[in-house]
């Protein structure tokens, strides 16, 4: 590994990750960042695990899903552990999938169905909680070394830190819209019945509580065609 080559590729992979501007576009950056950088590394993939079940996020090959899908199934697997916030590991690799398993017993010899040779799992932070595994895949046993473990570590932060940052761009574009929808919402029935702007809120509430439903749905149904008269 030629590391001087490595930082500047991770450098100017840094301000590719900042230029996105929506969370999606830098997830599939992050994704394709690992298979650019990381020696022997054929595919990537973020598994998020939410409530005890398994999201795969830009995967840059159907086989990652069907890795995540299948580790979810079993509730085992090098990415499924690096991805849970109670595990005291952070790191999983397993260097050659065609070797009798030492641990996952039940997921290995079903990712070598799927093609899968060697493969690693690393836990991404953000400021507030951990996301989940970035996951990094090869075809060919023992490709994955330290310095592909050091590379994906060094990758596996400037993630981090790029997820975090558009997360909260999206979070807040998503407040600005939900803040404009509710006030829209609002104009409506205060035009149809008359009453103030705290009343309005106050039927919105109402009517959220009522149906169990969150206000900006509800809202979101109140400036649908005939929204306001139901």
């Amino acid at each position: 590994m030629d590391w001087r080559v490595f930082a500047q590729r991770m450098a100017s992979m840094a301000r590719d990750l900042l230029a996105e501007h929506t969370l999606d576009a830098t997830l599939e950056q992050i994704s394709r960042s690992a298979v650019e950088l990381v020696d022997g590394c054929d595919a990537s993939g973020i598994l998020v695990l939410s409530e005890g079940r398994v999201r795969s996020l830009a995967p840059t090959d159907p086989f990652v899903t069907e890795s995540d899908t299948l580790q979810g199934e079993l509730r085992e697997g090098p990415c499924f552990d690096a991805a849970r916030p109670d595990h005291p590991e952070r790191l999983f690799r397993i260097p050659d999938l065609t070797a009798p398993p030492e641990r996952w017993q039940r997921f290995v010899p079903r990712a070598r169905e799927l093609g899968v040779g060697s493969m690693m799992g690393f836990l991404l932070y953000t400021r507030e909680e951990e996301l989940g595994a970035l996951n990094m895949y090869s075809r060919k046993p023992g490709m994955f070394t330290e310095d592909s473990e050091t590379a994906g570590w060094l990758l596996a932060s400037h993630a981090a830190v790029a997820f975090a940052a558009a997360r909260t761009d999206e979070q807040m574009q998503e407040a600005i819209a939900t803040r404009h929808l509710i006030g829209e919402a609002m104009g409506i029935l205060m035009g149809r019945y008359h009453v103030t702007e705290d009343q309005a809120f106050d039927l919105l509430r109402t009517r959220s509580q009522r149906t169990n439903t969150k206000l900006r749905d509800v809202a979101r149904e109140i400036c649908g065609p005939g929204g306001a008269a139901r």
